[in-house]
C-alpha cells in the first residue's frame, strides 16, 4: 500500500500572533487565511488533481466568508476534519469537560454547515495525550493526525518558545512530552501510553504526521518552503518506502509578506518566501511521489485502509 494525503490546518493569522506573543492584528490580515490561501490551495489542488483533508477551527465558522469556503471545499471533493472550536495550544492542560467542549463544539460547527459529523482531528500545536484520546473515542472520531515524532521541530519548539520569552514576550505555543519522538512514524492502532501499539480493540487510527525515513526530518509545508522546489525534491525521495506519506500544510504555506503580513513577518520566516516559489515546492513534491507510484486519498480514507489492514 502506497498512500498519499496532503492535509491543511487552517489556522487564520491570529494563531501566529498568539504563538509569537504579539498583538493581535486589528486589519484585513487577520483573515487571509480564508480569503487568500484557501482560493489559492483550492485553485492548486484542482490543478493537481488530488483531494486534500482541511482541518478547521470551528470558531472561525461564525464568519460567513469561512462558511462559504468550507462548503467549496465539500464540493470540490475535499474532507474537512476537526481541528477544536477556539484553537487552545493548552487544549491538553484543560480539564476533561473543557478538553470535549472544544472538540464537540468544533464538531457541531461543522455539523451545522455539512450536515454531517466530522470523522478526523487534528491537535493543535500536534500535542496530545491519553486524555484527548478518549475524548476523541467518546466522541466517535475514526482517525486522529497530531502525532508528530520528529526530533527536528521538538528542537526547534522548545528553543523558539524560549526566546520569545527572553524576548519579553509571551507564546501560548506548549511544548509536547518528549516521549512523542518514540512514537512510530507509520499508522498505529494508539494505546495507552498513546505512542504505544495497541491491541486489535483501538477505536481510533493515528495517522503520524510525516518525517522522513532514518533521521526523521519534518516533511511539512514550513520546511518545504523555505528549501524550495529543488531540496524539497530531495527531501521527498526520502520519505519513499513509508506506506502513508502524510503531508501537513498550513494556510500559511500559501501566503507571503505581499498579502499584508508585514508584521508577521519578521517573526514568521516563510512569509519572506513568495507564494509561486511555496507553490513550486509543492508541485515538485507531488510530482516525486506521483513517479513513485504513491495515490492521493484524504485522510479519512487513508485511515480507513490502514484500519481495514491492521485489523485483518
Amino acid at each position: 500500500m502506497k498512500l498519499c494525503a496532503v492535509s491543511v490546518d487552517l489556522d487564520e493569522v491570529p494563531c501566529y500572533h498568539a504563538i509569537h506573543g504579539l498583538p493581535m492584528p486589528a486589519d484585513d490580515s487577520a483573515h487571509a487565511v480564508y480569503t487568500r490561501a484557501v482560493p489559492r490551495l483550492g485553485e492548486l489542488f484542482t490543478d493537481l488533481g488530488i483531494p486534500a483533508t482541511f482541518f478547521v477551527i470551528g470558531r472561525d465558522l461564525e464568519a460567513p466568508i469561512a462558511r462559504s469556503a468550507v462548503l467549496g471545499l465539500d464540493r470540490a471533493g475535499h474532507e474537512l476534519g476537526n481541528h477544536t472550536h477556539s484553537h487552545r495550544y493548552d487544549l491538553v492542560r484543560l480539564g476533561a469537560d473543557a478538553m470535549r467542549a472544544e472538540v464537540r463544539d468544533a464538531s457541531d460547527a461543522l455539523a451545522a454547515v455539512l450536515g454531517r459529523r466530522p470523522v478526523g482531528f487534528r491537535a493543535p500545536g500536534y500535542t496530545i495525550t491519553d486524555a484527548l484520546f478518549d475524548v476523541l473515542a467518546e466522541e466517535g472520531f475514526g482517525y486522529d493526525s497530531s502525532v508528530f515524532p520528529c526530533p527536528a521541530y521538538y528542537g526547534a519548539k522548545t528553543s523558539a518558545i524560549g526566546l520569545i520569552r527572553a524576548r519579553g514576550r509571551s507564546s501560548r505555543s506548549i511544548v509536547d512530552s518528549p516521549a512523542v519522538l518514540l512514537a512510530p512514524a507509520d499508522p498505529y492502532l494508539p494505546s495507552r501510553p498513546y505512542w504505544r501499539r495497541a491491541s486489535l480493540g483501538s477505536s481510533i487510527v493515528e495517522l503520524p504526521i510525516g518525517v522522513t525515513r532514518g533521521a526523521r526530518l519534518p516533511f511539512i509545508g514550513t520546511t518545504l518552503s523555505l528549501l524550495g522546489p529543488s531540496l524539497s525534491r530531495v527531501l521527498a525521495l526520502q520519505m519513499v518506502g513509508r506506506p502513508l506519506v502524510n503531508l501537513e500544510l498550513h494556510g500559511l504555506d500559501l501566503l507571503d509578506v505581499a498579502d499584508g503580513l508585514g508584521a508577521l513577518a519578521p517573526h514568521q520566516h516563510d512569509l519572506r518566501v513568495p507564494v509561486s516559489r511555496k507553490a513550486a515546492a509543492l508541485r515538485a513534491v507531488v510530482g516525486v511521489l506521483r513517479e513513485a507510484g504513491y495515490e492521493f486519498v484524504t485522510l479519512r480514507d487513508a485511515a480507513a485502509a490502514f484500519a481495514h489492514r491492521a485489523r485483518a
